[in-house]
C-alpha cells in the first residue's frame, strides 16, 4: 500500500510569528479532525525549521525543509547543509521545485547530487518533476519529465529509490490557478510510474508515491486524490491557510 502525503510548501511566506501561529493551527486541526493516517509535511521557511519542530513534536505532523545544499558543509555562504536540516528535525527535503530550477539554474546532475546526500543523512526526498506550458504544447513534455527522472534518480539502487517521493507540478498550473484536469493529472501520474516500472520494476513502481504540485485546493483534492496514480499532493498557496491545509488533508 502506497503511503498517502500532503506536504504545504510555504515559499517564501510568513514571518517568523506568523509560521509559528500557521503551524500551531494546524497542529490542533490536526488532532481534532484527522483520523486518516496519511503523511503530513509542513516545509515552513529555514528560520521557522527549529520552532516548528517543536510545534509538531508528538502530532501526526512531520517537517520538511524546501531546499538543501549538494555538499556536506564547507565555504557556501548562505547555504543550508543536510546536516543542519536533520539537527533541527526536518525528515524531508524538497528537492528540484520549478522555482529553484528556473531561477536557480539547478540542473538534474545537480539535483542528483542532493538527492544522494539527502538519503545518505536520512532525509526523505521529495524530488519534483514538471513541464512548461510551452512544453506541453509542443508535444514534449511527457520525454521532459522522464529525463528529469532519469537523469537525477536512476542512478539509485532501488532500496534507496524506494525512499524518494516524487511530485509532479505542471508548471503551466503553479500559481496561475489553473489546474490541470483530473484526467491530465492521472495520466502524467500513470506514464510517471511506468517510467519507473521500465527501470524498477512493477513492485518498485507500484510502491512509489507520486504526488500533485499544481493548484491544489480543498474544493479539488477528493476528485485529485482519487485517481489512481495520485498518492496526494505538494500544496503551495493553499497551505499557507490552516482550514485550506487541513480540509485538503481530510481529501482522504
Amino acid at each position: 500500500m502506497r503511503k498517502k502525503i500532503v506536504a504545504g510548501n510555504w515559499k517564501m511566506n510568513k514571518t517568523f510569528e506568523e509560521g509559528l501561529k500557521l503551524a500551531s493551527e494546524v497542529v490542533n486541526m490536526v488532532k481534532d479532525e484527522v483520523k486518516s493516517d496519511a503523511g503530513i509535511v509542513l516545509c515552513p521557511p529555514f528560520i521557522e525549521l527549529h520552532a516548528v519542530s517543536k510545534l509538531v513534536e508528538g502530532s501526526k505532523v512531520a517537517l520538511g525543509a524546501q531546499n538543501c545544499h549538494s555538499k556536506a558543509s564547507g565555504a557556501f555562504t548562505g547555504e543550508v547543509s543536510v546536516e543542519m536540516l536533520k539537527s533541527v528535525g526536518a525528515g524531508y527535503v524538497i528537492l528540484g521545485h520549478s522555482e529553484r530550477r528556473e531561477y536557480f539554474n539547478e540542473s538534474n546532475q545537480f539535483l542528483a547530487e542532493k538527492v544522494n546526500i539527502s538519503l545518505q543523512n536520512g532525509l526523505t526526498p521529495i524530488f519534483c518533476c514538471g513541464e512548461t506550458l510551452s512544453q506541453r504544447e509542443k508535444g514534449i513534455h511527457l520525454d521532459f519529465v522522464k529525463s528529469q527522472l532519469t537523469e537525477s534518480l536512476f542512478h539509485l539502487s532501488e532500496s534507496d529509490f524506494l525512499k524518494v517521493v516524487i511530485a509532479y507540478e505542471p508548471i503551466w498550473a503553479i500559481g496561475t490557478g489553473v489546474t490541470a484536469t483530473t484526467a491530465q493529472a492521472q495520466e502524467m501520474h500513470a506514464i510517471i510510474r511506468d517510467h519507473i516500472k521500465s527501470k524498477y520494476g512493477a513492485k518498485v513502481a507500484d510502491a512509489t508515491t507520486i504526488l500533485y504540485g499544481g493548484s491544489c485546493k480543498p474544493d479539488n483534492a477528493k476528485e485529485l486524490f482519487a485517481c489512481p496514480d495520485v498518492d496526494g499532493g505538494l500544496i503551495g498557496g493553499a497551505s499557507l491557510k490552516a482550514r485550506d491545509f487541513v480540509d485538503i488533508v481530510k481529501s482522504f
